[in-house]
């Protein structure tokens, strides 16, 4: 597994798509703390960046990787390699050359900055976090979805469908189902709603602890009421990592029986 991780991650790193990537987060990084010039309010507008850019990095990149790298999944299936290895290790290769693009293409700026030597390194790390988790789950969407249709047409365009949905239709019927029942206590509703999806679990988890109450938003400011910036933290976190175990493992038991 370690030698397939190793040889998709080195050949993902040496593309160029993988270098624009790092190149955006560099230069929109190095531009929002020119323009805000505060810390705090960089970490603010990355949020509303990662939680679309990489979602839909990830599906994209997933779909097109699966399919372009099938022949050669194939070679390796004929191989004496367990499938977890193979398919594992192909899933960790394109999520971790994502995540190093997008951690140190956010991390260099603010390391110039010196965030070391202030109070905003917590929300700093919660940021990087935040993204790395992204990366792992949306991967995983799209590695779940490509693997389930042999249609590459069908496939890729499903996964697109999935980012949307979780990107901007979610949101709309939310506000939708607020504004129809609300005459009814919805505390727990929204609750459970918001750990149904990836992306908005992401947006309250920094914001809460940023603690800006203006910008929590409904769910935010519930998981605030009911559960505290601490505990709403570490269940928000909780929740992501779920994200990532939930599809990966779905994901590998198609595999393990998968006719290729």
């Amino acid at each position: 597994m370690i030698k397939v991780w190793q040889y998709s991650m080195y050949d993902l790193i040496r593309s160029r798509w993988t270098y624009i990537y790092f190149l955006f987060y560099l230069v929109t990084t190095m531009g929002l703390l020119h323009i805000s010039n505060t810390l705090s309010m960089t970490i603010v507008s990355l949020v509303n960046i990662i939680t679309i850019l990489i979602p839909l990095i990830g599906t994209i990149f997933g779909a097109i990787y699966f399919y372009n790298s099938k022949e050669f999944i194939e070679l390796l299936l004929a191989q004496p390699i367990r499938r977890r290895s193979i398919f594992l290790g192909q899933y960790l290769g394109l999520a971790t050359s994502l995540a190093i693009s997008y951690s140190l293409g956010v991390a260099l700026p603010f390391l110039i900055r010196s965030i070391w030597l202030t109070d905003q390194l917590g929300n700093f790390m919660i940021l990087l976090a935040v993204g790395i988790l992204l990366t792992f789950i949306f991967v995983g969407l799209a590695y779940l979805v490509a693997l389930s249709n042999n249609n590459r047409m069908k496939g890729f365009g499903l996964a697109i469908i999935i980012w949307l949905f979780l990107a901007v239709i979610y949101d709309g019927l939310f506000i939708l189902s607020l504004i129809v029942f609300e005459d009814y206590p919805l505390e727990s509703f929204s609750l459970i709603t918001s750990m149904l999806n990836p992306i908005d679990l992401s947006r309250i988890l920094i914001m809460l602890k940023l603690d800006v109450a203006a910008l929590l938003g409904y769910t935010g400011a519930v998981f605030n009421k009911f559960l505290g910036a601490g505990l709403g933290v570490g269940v928000a976190f909780t929740a992501l990592i779920a994200w990532v175990i939930l599809p990966l493992t779905a994901y590998l038991k198609i595999a393990a029986k998968k006719d290729f």
